[in-house]
């Protein structure tokens, strides 16, 4: 006899279980890919940590997360500039720490991009309408304009601007002190 089952007279297929590297069904929507179940897990388990760190230092803050050029996204709605810190440093250390309590919990890297009172979508407006300064310049003078030093984040909004005018950008010199440099297209 076959593998199939008699019940009251009929016959029925054996439940089969198949599984798939690339989706999996999603119970609130259509399939995703294993790439953005991951991503998802990396915001919740940044979240979480960045939430347990709020309730250590008593601090108010909602946290949202999503997922966007493939990377997982955390924002902290707040009125605390502390948390931002100057020049954002204490948001970068932050995102740092969030970073690393993914590669603990995962032992994968993580590339999470964390926001906190958007304050880096207020610097991506001003970063890109610098980037457009310094273009237009380049395409008048001719020549190379070096911007001021910029964490990779910042620098990475100025390179986006430039390729999408046509122009070339280069980084130079070291951490922290690296820059980026408008030039002409060859």
């Amino acid at each position: 006899m076959s593998d199939d089952v008699m019940t009251d007279d009929k016959v029925t297929e054996p439940d089969v279980v198949v599984e798939s590297d690339q989706e999996e069904a999603d119970p609130d929507g259509p399939q995703r890919s294993k790439r953005e179940q991951a991503l998802d897990t990396e915001g919740e388990i940044a979240a979480d940590y960045l939430e347990e760190l709020l309730d250590i230092a008593d601090m108010d803050g909602d946290i949202d997360t999503f997922n966007e050029g493939g990377r997982a996204h955390i924002s902290i709605l707040t009125e605390a500039e502390l948390l931002v810190g100057k020049n954002g440093e204490v948001l970068e250390a932050l995102q740092e720490l969030a970073r690393l309590a993914v590669m603990t919990e995962t032992g994968h890297r993580s590339r999470l991009m964390l926001d906190i009172a958007g304050h880096r979508e207020r610097r991506r407006k001003v970063l890109e309408e610098l980037a457009k300064e310094a273009i237009t310049e380049v395409k008048e003078s001719g020549e190379p304009v070096r911007l001021s030093p910029m964490n990779p984040f910042e620098r990475k909004i100025v390179h986006d601007v430039v390729a999408g005018a046509g122009l070339v950008s280069e980084s130079e010199g070291e951490e922290p002190r690296r820059r980026v440099v408008v030039l002409v297209k060859r």
